[in-house]
Parts: structure tokens; sequence; C-alpha cells
């Protein structure tokens, strides 16, 4: 006795599934290709800003060079983001009175601090 099972329908489905993987990987990494070179484009228009623009976003020049000096397919925004969140979070760490670190006011001169 034998029995009919339908090997090509259960191949071809195996194979059409396959098939939708590598496609939506492919459409997945390109898309992320095109967005970590759209961030790195945006990333090289900040060199051409002066030291005091950039001490605005909180991103030295030397941040750019260390996000640039990564490889091509990473994200040279990420690291930026990083830099200036470090800044940030030690600027507020000192610049709070409840820790006793207050910063001087602007106006008196930095001899006359105690």
């Amino acid at each position: 006795m034998t029995s009919n099972i339908p090997v090509l329908p259960i191949a071809l489905a195996s194979v059409a599934r396959a098939f939708a993987g590598l496609t939506a990987n492919a459409a997945r990494w390109g898309k992320a290709f095109a967005q970590a070179r759209r961030n790195r484009r945006e990333a090289h228009a900040l060199s051409g800003l002066d030291c005091h623009m950039l001490a605005d976003i909180g991103v030295t020049h030397s941040d750019l060079r260390d996000a640039f000096s990564e490889p091509f397919w990473e994200d040279p925004t990420a690291l930026l983001r990083e830099r200036a969140l470090e800044r940030r979070r030690y600027r507020a760490a000192f610049s709070s009175t409840e820790t006793g670190f207050a910063r001087p006011p602007i106006d008196r001169p930095a001899r006359q601090c105690v």
C-alpha cells in the first residue's frame, strides 16, 4: 500500500519562504546602509563648522576625527551623540549646588574663587 505525499508543494513553500527571508534581509541591509551613508554625509557637514559652533552642539573636532575613523558602515553620528551626552552629564554634575561643586558666577574673576 502506498500513499501519495505531496512533496513538491512543501518543497516549493520552503524555497519560497527562504527566498522571502533573503529578500527581507537584503532590503534591511540596503536600508541600513543608506541610512548610515546619509548620517555620514550629515556628520561631514559638521566638519565645516568652527570650534565655537561645535561647542554649542557639545562636540569637538577631535570627536569628529574619532567618528570618521570608524569603518564606513558604522554610523558616525552615534559616537557624536554619545560624546555630546557625556559632556552634558559632566557639566550637569558639576554645576549643581547640591554636590558642593558649584561654578563661580561669570562676572567674578577666577583668582577670587574660593
